[in-house]
């Protein structure tokens, strides 16, 4: 008698609109708010978009219909959707679902501070202290040198505990009940407060400054590959490609559905978020370089915490109205984030449920569970900030990438069902995608290769921000994160599944008619 059993069934979003609104709510995250304006600042400013538009139509679109033809038409979770591709392409869904429990551990940590800096923006709390940073990170965190230290910081344990809270109330609900209702909230929210930010900002003294120097190229940077893979690595942090999450979202969509438009509004829509929140920030920055007295060019903290954290509340304080804007600003990246990140822990959630047949309530339970000690113990630590950076680092700049070059290598090079992917994609909507998309996939498959062993052999030769962290340090957690990576990948493949995975059929290819005009069987 068999000891396994019928997977879940499968939940689907209510409709289209349902699942374009949990698509942008994962995509647009706290990389759009504080990285992608750092990373353009860093980058050539308006020269920069060059290569984000190019990484966008040749990688970011590409990747992303490659992602949604793969859930809709293998209608499973990362594991079992590379398990139907072949047995051995298994481990590709489960180092997926890796990234995700390495990214939600500390995700979270970030949601909790962007809570806290909401009730400090009503008071200005940082002003009793000598700056912004230091309240922060002496204040705030109460921060370590870089090492293993285990003492808890009080004032991030409590928020995580919230958020945690509110993530296992919204992720025990159905799709439809849970994600779904939190996005269709969400998403329109998010974007009605941003936006008064964004015009609150663009009103400032120098506003004006720090958008001629987001929007003024510097085309010299143009031949810096530097540049090239910061906007490649942009677009898949920012899409939520390659590591399970729009695979996932796809799966969950109805057989007849209208996949390639969708897609393309999705991405097209968190571009323009990102180009939204490049718009406000380079204002508000603008108004900073006003009070003091020097250029657009010449601030530091500019990016990712930084610019968050030390930047915008020295911008709150010098500015009218400043508890109002950081209220908006802070609340923009809490609900940014929060989206986010219930995508992350569903691609878990899926696979986790599908792999051991239990329940949607045991399963986000589980998951919860060994997220929250994960937070609590590496990152709400006065060791956090440290630890936060270099994971996020290594999970990201390897461990991502590492999941596309999987991806893209095995779908084009080995099981070669490119045209059957496409043709999906094609008999299930509107708009159809022509052989380009295949040669860009194949093109992806060599310029993601190339990017991955690059950056691998830096971290690998430098270490991660050499002059911040010690190589016992970048060893421990970020090379550490790494084994995690792969070790976690290959035991949960060897592990037994629970349900009947291998049994099950895609939806028949219909006949269509090639190049000559004859009708080809699919």
């Amino acid at each position: 008698m068999s000891n396994t059993e019928a997977a879940p069934a499968r939940e689907q979003f209510s409709g289209q609109f349902g699942f374009l609104m949990a698509a942008i709510g994962s995509a647009v995250g706290l990389g759009n708010i504080w990285r992608f304006p750092g990373v353009a600042y860093t980058h050539g400013g308006g020269a920069f978009m060059i290569p984000y538009i190019v990484a966008l139509l040749t990688a970011g679109i590409p990747i992303l219909m490659l992602d949604y033809a793969l859930g809709h038409r293998y209608r499973g979770s990362a594991p079992a959707v590379f398990r139907r591709l072949g047995k051995r392409f298994e481990v590709i869904g489960w180092l997926q679902v890796a990234i995700c429990v390495a990214i939600m551990s500390y995700y979270v940590i970030v949601l909790a501070w962007a809570l806290r800096y909401i009730g400090f923006s009503t008071t200005l709390a940082w002003e009793a202290a000598d700056s912004p940073t230091t309240f922060f990170v002496s204040d705030f965190l109460h921060l370590s040198d870089p090492g293993f230290a285990l003492t808890l910081d009080w004032a991030v344990f409590w928020p995580v505990v919230i958020l945690w809270a509110l993530t296992v109330a919204v992720m025990v609900g159905r799709v439809s009940r849970g994600l779904e209702w939190l996005n269709k909230i969400g998403v329109p929210l998010l974007l009605v407060m941003f936006l008064g930010l964004v015009v609150r900002a663009v009103f400032l003294p120098g506003a004006m400054e720090g958008l001629n120097a987001f929007f003024t190229p510097d085309w010299a940077a143009l031949a810096d590959p530097a540049v090239w893979v910061a906007a490649y690595t942009q677009i898949f942090f920012s899409l939520s490609i390659a590591f399970g999450i729009m695979l996932t979202y796809s799966s969950y969509l109805k057989t007849r559905t209208n996949l390639v438009p969708t897609g393309l509004v999705a991405a097209f829509a968190n571009s323009s978020f990102e180009l939204l929140a490049g718009f406000g920030v380079f204002a508000t920055l603008g108004f900073m370089a006003h009070t003091q007295g020097v250029g657009v060019d010449e601030l530091t903290g500019v990016t990712g915490v930084g610019l968050s954290f030390f930047t915008f509340p020295q911008i709150i304080s010098s500015m009218p109205g400043g508890q109002i804007f950081g209220v908006m600003f802070f609340g923009s990246l809490l609900i940014a984030g929060f989206t986010s990140f219930v995508s992350i822990l569903e691609v878990i959630v899926a696979a986790v449920r599908e792999k051991f047949a239990i329940s949607r309530p045991v399963a986000v339970a589980v998951v919860s569970a060994i997220g929250f000690v994960a937070s609590v113990v590496l990152f709400t630590t006065t060791n956090g900030l440290n630890a936060l950076d270099i994971v996020d680092a290594f999970a990201n700049n390897i461990g991502i990438l590492a999941a596309a070059v999987f991806e893209c290598v095995v779908v084009v090079l080995v099981v070669r069902n490119l045209k059957d992917l496409q043709h999906h994609l094609n008999q299930t909507s509107t708009l159809h995608l022509g052989g380009w998309w295949r040669w860009l996939l194949a093109l992806n498959a060599v310029v993601l290769t190339y990017i991955f062993v690059v950056t691998a052999l830096r971290y690998a030769v430098e270490g991660y921000d050499p002059a911040s962290y010690p190589a016992s340090f970048n060893l421990a957690f970020g090379w550490g994160t790494v084994l995690f990576l792969a070790v976690a990948a290959v035991v949960l493949t060897m592990l037994r599944w629970r349900t009947e995975v291998d049994r099950f059929t895609p939806v028949p290819l219909e006949p269509y008619t090639d190049r000559k005009g004859e009708e080809v069987s699919a």
